[in-house]
């Protein structure tokens, strides 16, 4: 099953009228928006698999394949 997310992030970068860097920046912001849904989704007693990992690691890909780095590792980073 194809989720919301998953059509955003191909869209994105199918996307020929975006430049690399414009995918890129539009990439993080859904990457950014992912990292704080997961937060707080583990700070919950819900379900240990919130979906978000998957919506991450298809960002993440996408992130690669334009070369884009990825982002330095900090304390607040899951």
């Amino acid at each position: 099953m194809v989720t919301f997310r998953e059509m955003k992030v191909q869209d994105i970068f199918d996307d020929d009228a975006l430049t690399a860097e414009q995918k890129i920046e539009k990439l993080r912001n859904i990457e950014s928006e992912a990292r704080a849904l997961q937060r707080a989704a583990s700070e919950s007693a819900m379900a240990d698999d919130d979906g978000w990992q998957e919506d991450l690691r298809l960002v993440r890909f996408a992130l690669d394949k334009l070369g884009a780095e990825e982002p330095k590792k900090g304390a607040a980073t899951l």
